[in-house]
């Protein structure tokens, strides 16, 4: 299978422990996402190296495995998923956009700050490299530089000057990076597998 595994724990380190309620509310629906998890055939579509299909699957680490780093690239590849998803098409897992991968790196910054604030000395290179990017204010140039699509619709108002002149000190030797935690697949080949 193509994917990278991520797990999530809800009682991150620090934070009060979920009352009896939201501890079985979230056990129900840890059973319900296993058992969906569970029925995949197995069978993952992939043309020109990318997986296809019309949904979206969690990688079954991203349930149960609390660490920082992969946390914050499961917020990523949700959001990423979704916004696949509302472009829409024939095959959303080929839908990209300069806005859907913007929110999704925002996301992607925002779980990260949140997951290092509770767990002490929690580092990544290229995360923290990330963050400085955005510090610096040039996250939306950098999607555009290291990510862009030919058919993207880029903004008028970057400043591709400003950045390549900060990058070539800030970033030398730099290398993009995008951990997608899950798969596509076709939801008609989940099903059948019931």
């Amino acid at each position: 299978m193509i994917q990278q595994a991520v797990c999530t724990n809800p009682r991150h380190r620090g934070m009060p422990v979920p009352g009896k309620g939201s501890l079985f509310r979230f056990h129900a629906a840890l059973l319900a996402i296993a058992a969906l998890l569970g029925a995949c055939n197995g069978e993952i579509y992939v043309r020109d190296g990318v997986t296809d299909g019309d949904t979206f699957y969690l990688a079954e680490r991203a349930l149960s495995d609390d660490d920082p780093v992969l946390q914050s690239w499961v917020s990523y590849s949700l959001t990423r998923s979704t916004c696949q998803l509302q472009i829409g098409g024939e095959n959303p897992a080929r839908a990209n956009s300069f806005d859907c991968e913007l929110a999704a790196r925002e996301h992607l910054l925002e779980s990260w700050a949140e997951k290092r604030a509770r767990h002490a000395g929690a580092s990544d290179p290229y995360l923290d490299q990330l963050a400085g990017i955005a510090e610096a204010g040039f996250l939306r140039e950098y999607v555009a530089t290291y990510f862009a699509r030919r058919k993207w619709q880029l903004p008028t108002d970057l400043d591709m000057t400003g950045f390549d002149a900060w990058r070539r000190t800030a970033l030398s030797r730099h290398e993009p990076e995008t951990r997608i935690i899950g798969s596509w697949n076709y939801a008609r080949n989940v099903r059948a597998a019931f």
